[in-house]
């Protein structure tokens, strides 16, 4: 290797070290609503319905930094999968563009459908086997609710968003967003379907800010 390649080399390598100390973080934790009380039959099953609402059972938030992000330029491909005549996981947050794949795990057939305005699909009957796996792309943000056309106590959702950054809460509430760029944004934490809580927030490089929501 030459001196311009080891100059190169130690650029890059400066460059990165700065733009990683300037990433900053939030952690903090989102108030949870008590745990959803259901009919024991669908004591396993995660999402609940309570008055027309859509929530996790139990309680947890998905949390991200809304602002003005570019698009990415690889398409992410996600999963859920249909195990125990159950989604799995019942809640999946992405960013526009994501390509979420739907395996079967089961011994039984499946027919994930779904009628919400963001997207809707229908991808048929089919089985463990099938390959290769059903997939959709979640090209428009929003909540999209997955229904299963043969067992219908089942219930999944996909909520697609306009953001790299965001991340599940524990049962807890807690969370950390790591990686952040500087900048004025708002901090939100999906609870429910009808249920977003937002705060603005002013990142600085290479700090960690600490936020209860609400």
């Amino acid at each position: 290797m030459n001196f311009r390649h080891c100059l190169l080399s130690l650029l890059l390598f400066a460059t990165a070290t700065a733009t990683a100390r300037a990433q900053a973080v939030i952690e903090g934790r989102v108030k949870l609503p008590k745990t959803h009380s259901t009919p024991v039959m669908n004591k396993r099953y995660e999402i609940v319905t309570a008055g027309g609402v859509l929530a996790p059972n139990p309680p947890v938030a998905v949390v991200y930094l809304a602002g003005a992000f570019p698009k990415p330029t690889n398409a992410a491909v996600a999963q859920i999968a249909q195990k125990d005549l159950m989604f799995v996981p019942a809640l999946l947050p992405v960013q526009v563009g994501t390509k979420v794949e739907f395996p079967n795990l089961d011994n039984a057939y499946h027919n994930i459908f779904s009628y919400s305005p963001p997207k809707r699909f229908d991808l048929g009957r089919y089985r463990s086997d099938e390959k290769p796996l059903p997939a959709q792309v979640f090209d428009v943000p929003g909540l999209v609710t997955l229904r299963c056309d043969i067992h219908e106590h089942m219930r999944g959702l996909v909520l697609v968003l306009e953001t790299p950054h965001f991340m599940t809460t524990d049962t807890d509430g807690h969370f950390q967003l790591t990686n952040l760029p500087p900048g004025q944004f708002k901090l939100k934490a999906w609870v429910s379907s009808q249920s977003t809580l937002e705060i603005p927030v002013d990142l600085k490089t290479n700090s960690v800010l600490h936020v209860n929501l609400p």
